[in-house]
């Protein structure tokens, strides 16, 4: 499986500079409000948009209210951001780095931009860069137009999602009825989740029972969706234990909407998976006992596929081990990441958990 291995990542945000986090199958980010966990997150956000299509890097930074608010301490203060993604598999090593600079207009622009591959165990190869001053992402172009290296590169990159299931409001996408043929990737806001599932039930149905079983499991009321396509499209819809009546998603709790897109999204086909699954507080809105099989799930996930997930939940990090863990500081309001070490809590983790380490300060991550 070809992972990124190495993140290195410089003025954005709230991350003033981050060289070589490495990265491994399952990363768990801790740390209190504001450290900059979802800082990390929203960078893989920004390259997902800019290497969209073309014209989506500019339209990104419409969408957060210009480059300005992106830039560490603003664009006074830090002009630039840079950064490099590694990725490796067993016998090559491919890289993409960026450099995006402040121009007129609160918008960015490129300064550099380059990929390169390498075998293991050898010197890295050559950076082929493709130039400065454009607008948009030229990976995107080099791919269209058959370049291998980029081709490859490209994919590796959109391949890391981002999903994010907070959204459950009336409006919200996966309220709504969707299109029955957009079902081969989970959407980042699980807006095609019936389709999905209508898919996974017709056409992987040991896939859909696992499903279906584990949701009953926390929530016992549920018997099994309802999917009944009209039109070409098809809403979310199911029926509970006991009662004859279908329920529609405008009916859902918020908590029961998030629990049908997680378990949807880690027991799907290993095909289905991205190659780098991130999530943001996936234990926002669930009980206990929910958070204890998703961890169970997010575990199991991590052997089909790449993990990193930032979390507050003292319930779920007693579910990893210490080495999965990076702690998120922001000393002198600039984050830091640190992976920690097994051997050194050693001592402590004889008498406590992880969560109690935590609560008591000895990892890190608390407000200051």
């Amino acid at each position: 499986m070809e992972m990124l291995t190495h993140l290195d990542l410089s003025g954005f945000t709230s991350i003033r500079q981050l060289a070589g986090l490495e990265l491994r199958p399952l990363n768990v980010l801790l740390g209190a409000n504001g450290a900059g966990k979802s800082n990390l997150i929203a960078c893989f956000k920004l390259v997902h948009w800019m290497l969209s299509a073309p014209g989506t890097l500019q339209l990104y930074l419409g969408t957060v209210g210009g480059a300005n608010i992106l830039l560490h301490d603003g664009a006074r203060v830090t002009p630039q951001i840079t950064a490099e993604l590694t990725f490796a598999a067993e016998d090559t090593v491919r890289a993409y780095r960026f450099r995006l600079v402040y121009a007129a207009g609160d918008t960015l622009v490129f300064a550099d931009e380059a990929v390169r591959v390498s075998l293991v165990d050898h010197l890295p190869g050559d950076w082929v860069a493709f130039g400065a001053g454009h607008r948009e992402a030229q990976l995107v172009a080099r791919a269209e137009q058959g370049d291998p290296t980029a081709r490859a590169i490209h994919t590796l990159l959109r391949r890391c999602m981002v999903y994010q299931f907070h959204n459950t409001a009336e409006t919200a996408r996966v309220r709504q009825r969707w299109n029955v043929d957009d079902h081969q990737l989970l959407k980042d806001d699980a807006a095609n989740l019936a389709p999905v599932l209508l898919h996974l039930r017709e056409r992987q149905p040991q896939h859909y029972a696992r499903i279906v079983g584990t949701i009953r499991q926390i929530a016992p009321f549920f018997a099994d969706f309802e999917l009944a396509p009209s039109g070409g499209t098809v809403l979310l819809q199911w029926r509970e234990r006991g009662s004859d009546m279908i329920f529609g998603a405008h009916q859902a709790s918020d908590g029961t909407l998030r629990v049908m897109a997680l378990v949807t999204l880690l027991l799907q086909p290993t095909a289905s998976l991205p190659g780098l699954l991130i999530l943001d507080e996936p234990e926002l809105g669930l009980h206990p006992f929910a958070i204890n099989i998703i961890a169970g799930l997010l575990k199991s996930a991590a052997t089909r596929t790449q993990i990193l997930l930032a979390t507050q939940s003292m319930t779920l990090i007693d579910y990893f081990e210490p080495d999965d863990l990076i702690v998120v500081d922001r000393p002198d309001r600039a984050s830091t990441f640190r992976r920690l070490d097994a051997a050194q809590l050693a001592v402590w983790l004889a008498d406590y958990s992880l969560a109690e380490l935590w609560e008591k300060n000895v990892l890190g991550g608390r407000p200051a």
